[in-house]
């Protein structure tokens, strides 16, 4: 393996982009006169790629309108483009040039740019050279369990960010479980303050306000990331169970619970009372009134408790309420098991076989389908046996094992026009504080970013391990808790 301390920046750029042109003698210097020029919708991108550098050089970096001279640094949006996440980067000694057929296309140019200076200190230039790229999948996720263990409103915003640095657009959140419900619901407000009151192995818990919530949504797509929110039902339930004794068939309240392990599968809405019903529509009425994106995943995952008929009528019924509140429905693989789903329904398959015949027969009637397969991308397993935290279920999931599988040929009977794209879930009993999640993300997420974003083409581990390495002092520069993996040689 090259040592990686000899890649150019642009050399070492992750995602790989989908053609790059190094030009050693052109870079960019970015001086105290520098300007962004960004003009009606690209102003919002222009003022986030201005912060980015004022940030770092300590110059004031003015964001203006207009005709751009030499030594500015240009956003422009052009229909040429095409893809709408698509960009094209001209770095020369003179100036930069970022354009793309739309603000997220900007955005995501924004992101390379960030790489192509340098990791930790001056002198502050932009390396040289040129950029074609655009996503080979449309959704690029990470899901973040917020009910197992709680994450403040500050963490998850640098969450957000952090995934927002590898291109990655959705973020999945997990509001609701056995151990929790994290949403402010209020027609229903015991769930929160009370479902929301504890986490695995006790302790406070928290809960989102609405106001709280809708600020995460807005920040999320500040970066062109889409909040979905994920109400887990009709399993998964006991913190709404606890809340309100009346879902539950026999009418008695739960305890709180607040265990972890293998612990899942035991709850369930009650699914022949009309009350459970009226709750439901409730809960997604003001989730959907408060999430601007397409999407609502209802999970209906390890339904163990739910008896099968009750399964399927709440199915049945609860599928057209999502229609009615104006979201296309997302859930766990085991949705599949619905006969009559409309052809909307998007499954997320968890599993770990490259065969499903339901999966198969899902997309053979014109669905279109989540990976998440968990031996790959299941955030929550340890590194290796040694790893002080997760679980190892699925088995051990080191950098190598994220990056090399092809989520277009992985599936039997699921080519990749059908794969609308993938996702790694980071579940968190094992996950105690912020940092917990910050070591178990990374540096699996970039490896998921690379997979999600760039061509197959050039798909190479070495290459990869190589260009990771260099990311190490930049992640130690925004003070970040990763994991030092041994596949890696990082650079110190």
């Amino acid at each position: 393996m090259l040592d990686p301390t000899q890649l150019s920046r642009m050399d070492a750029l992750i995602p790989a982009p989908v053609h790059a042109r190094p030009d050693p003698a052109a870079d960019f210097a970015v001086t105290a006169a520098t300007a962004v020029h960004a003009a009606d919708a690209a102003a919002s991108v222009g003022e986030h790629v201005a912060e980015v550098l004022r940030a770092c050089t300590g110059h004031p970096i003015p964001v203006r309108e207009g005709p751009a001279p030499d030594g500015a640094i240009t956003l422009t949006l052009d229909s040429a483009v095409g893809h709408p996440e698509g960009y094209r980067l001209s770095v020369t000694n003179r100036q930069v040039t970022l354009r793309a057929a739309a603000p997220a296309g900007l955005f995501a140019g924004v992101q390379t740019l960030r790489q192509l200076l340098p990791a930790v200190a001056g002198p502050w230039t932009i390396a040289g050279g040129e950029i074609r790229d655009q996503p080979r999948f449309a959704y690029r996720g990470a899901m973040l369990d917020v009910s197992r263990h709680f994450y403040t409103v500050a963490e998850v915003k640098r969450f957000i960010d952090q995934i927002a640095r590898y291109k990655l657009n959705v973020l999945h959140l997990h509001l609701t479980d056995d151990q929790s419900w994290r949403i402010e619901i209020r027609s229903w407000p015991r769930l929160a303050t009370y479902g929301g009151s504890t986490q695995v192995g006790g302790g406070p818990g928290g809960h989102y306000t609405q106001e709280q919530y809708q600020d995460l949504v807005a920040y999320a797509a500040s970066r062109h990331i889409t909040v979905i929110p994920e109400i887990d039902v009709p399993g998964h339930t006991t913190a709404a169970l606890a809340s309100y004794p009346e879902l539950n068939a026999d009418g008695v309240a739960p305890a709180l619970f607040t265990g972890q392990g293998n612990a899942t599968g035991f709850s369930s809405l009650a699914t022949d009372k009309e009350l459970t019903y009226r709750f439901v529509d409730d809960v997604l009425r003001e989730v959907a009134a408060l999430t601007p994106g397409d999407y609502l995943h209802l999970g209906t995952d390890e339904t163990h408790a739910t008896p099968e008929e009750g399964r399927l009528a709440f199915i049945d019924r609860v599928l057209p309420m999502v229609a009615r509140h104006g979201k296309t429905v997302i859930g766990w693989h085991e949705l599949l098991r619905s006969p009559d789903l409309p052809v909307s329904a998007i499954p997320q398959y968890w599993g770990r076989e490259r065969s499903d015949p339901l999966m198969a027969a899902a997309v053979a009637g014109g669905h279109r389908v989540l990976l998440s397969p968990a031996h790959r991308v299941y955030l929550d397993m340890k590194y290796d046996l040694s790893t002080p935290i997760g679980y190892k279920w699925a088995g051990c999931i080191d950098v190598a094992d994220t990056y090399d599988w092809d989520p277009g040929t992985y599936m039997d009977g699921v080519p990749e026009p059908a794969v609308l794209g993938v996702e790694a879930p980071l579940w968190s009993e094992t996950l105690n504080s912020y940092a917990d999640v910050e070591y178990m993300a990374f540096p699996r997420l970039a490896a998921l970013a690379e997979v999600a974003w760039s061509p197959w083409s050039t798909h190479d581990w070495d290459s990869f391990a190589r260009r990771l390495a260099t990311h190490g002092p930049r992640w130690e520069a925004q003070q970040m808790n990763f994991y030092r993996s041994p596949q890696i040689p990082w650079i110190s």
